[in-house]
């Protein structure tokens, strides 16, 4: 029986998981293409030894990873000509922004340019990178055609079908949650709709490319605003000297009246913290602008959206005043001071530090002066010099602060902590710990949201 046979270009958080759950498919042969760079070229020897090199709890992943590649169906190279007798091949590749919240398509025209080269006829391409609306249509489609000499819709199909992956949920998000699959036509999207029936077992809503990408962006859009809300929220209760969390909880004790939902809809208000971070949140917002700025048939000028970029943007910086505050109270500058920055990850329990908001805090704080030290249990590359020992980072400090609420942060002895410390000073970024708990240990404690 011949095996069908997928590719999967792009071995990251997204790739990986979809991968080896395709792979565990009976029928399915599945070949994943992963740049050979300084960066993550590493990730190819380790997966073909049937190693995760997903850092952070990942249930199931682990694995599976190692079930696939003992059934050998699942392998990685770096080599695109594996694309000659695919079947479906799916595009895994980062999309960023810059600091103008412009798409930088490098790496996706790159994989669109070989795969065009490469990729034999009646093949189906699928981008699951989240993409500004438009760009499936108007940048991926003329080069897969530009390069191949074959016409999409007729000799190939191609669609788009987002992710909802989630760091610590990539296996559950992928087989549980609903997907979303368009297609530039009618049989793009059909084919695309049979691909997923193989790995989710959720409903499959089909529709059209430019209305499935608007709603990736739109998805994590609407979350970014609504973290915002939560942020503005916390530093009004600061003002008032009232604790945010108790506003929540009260807040959303409104429950849903299904007599009338739309009468008395349910009340969800969302965390606030230290900052936005990972590889989505943070630009979808930039690349829905995007979309509309470049393709948009007249300009619309999105205030809330960006106002409230703008504003979980700011939050590492008011973290930073919430430290100076302390510092201040325990009489000491924050030039000079030495600080443990617990939390390099932009996620509990995760080694994902992709736009964490802990480099914004870290530069501020280093700009003004102090001495930050970084520590993470999880991650094993960052742009900063980082610590795995905790101790390390604790000794001697002046102050430490929580950005990323790690379970080996959660019930550290506050007492056996002070010993070690120069000045007891606590800056919560995450709601870790109690703020009376900490001051009856004698700490100074400042916390996003809650009363000083």
């Amino acid at each position: 029986m011949m095996l069908k046979k997928i590719i999967v270009v792009g071995m990251g958080y997204v790739g990986i998981p979809a991968a080896c759950l395709f792979a565990d498919v009976k029928g399915f042969n599945v070949i994943g293409i992963q740049r050979k760079s300084k960066r993550s070229g590493w990730k190819i020897d380790l997966l073909n030894k049937g190693k995760n090199p997903i850092g952070g709890d990942e249930p199931g992943l682990n694995k599976l990873i190692e079930k696939v590649v003992k059934k050998n169906t699942f392998h990685v190279t770096d080599d695109f000509n594996e694309c000659k007798n695919a079947d479906v091949i799916l595009i895994d590749v980062q999309t960023p922004t810059d600091e103008k919240g412009v798409p930088h398509y490098e790496s996706l025209k790159e994989v669109s340019k070989k795969i065009g080269k490469t990729m034999p006829k009646d093949v189906l391409v699928v981008i699951e990178s989240t993409v500004a609306p438009g760009t499936t249509e108007n940048i991926v489609k003329p080069i897969l055609e530009k390069e191949s000499g074959m016409k999409a819709g007729s000799d190939f199909s191609l669609a788009f079908s987002y992710e909802r992956v989630m760091v610590g949920r990539l296996l559950h998000n992928i087989t549980k949650l609903p997907r979303i699959v368009g297609g530039i036509d009618k049989e793009s999207t059909e084919r695309a709709i049979e691909l997923y029936k193989h790995i989710v077992q959720a409903p499959l809503f089909p529709t059209d490319c430019l209305t499935a990408e608007v709603s990736k962006v739109v998805e994590n859009t609407y979350r970014d605003v609504n973290i915002a809300f939560a942020n503005e929220v916390a530093l009004m209760c600061e003002s008032l000297g009232i604790d945010v969390y108790k506003v929540r909880e009260l807040v959303n004790t409104l429950p849903n009246d299904p007599s009338n939902p739309a009468a008395n809809p349910v009340r969800n208000m969302h965390f606030p913290g230290a900052g936005v971070g990972g590889h989505c949140l943070p630009k979808d917002p930039w690349l829905f602008k995007y979309g509309v700025d470049t393709y948009g048939k007249f300009k619309v000028k999105p205030n809330v959206i960006i106002e409230s970029r703008r504003m979980n943007m700011y939050m590492p910086e008011h973290t930073v005043n919430l430290l100076e505050d302390g510092l201040k109270q325990a009489g000491k500058d924050l030039k000079g001071a030495k600080i443990a920055i617990l939390g390099v990850a932009f996620l509990e329990n995760s080694d994902d530090t992709r736009n964490t908001p802990t480099k914004p805090f870290y530069e501020i704080v280093k700009k003004k002066g102090a001495n930050p030290v970084l520590h993470d249990p999880y991650v094993k590359d960052f742009d900063y010099p980082f610590t795995s020992n905790l101790d390390d980072a604790i000794k001697a400090s002046d102050a430490i602060v929580i950005l990323a609420k790690h379970k080996e942060y959660l019930n550290l002895d506050l007492t056996e902590i002070k010993k070690k410390m120069k000045n007891p000073v606590l800056i919560d970024g995450r709601n870790a710990y109690n703020k009376e708990e900490c001051e009856k240990a004698g700490f100074i404690y400042r916390g996003i949201g809650k009363p000083y």
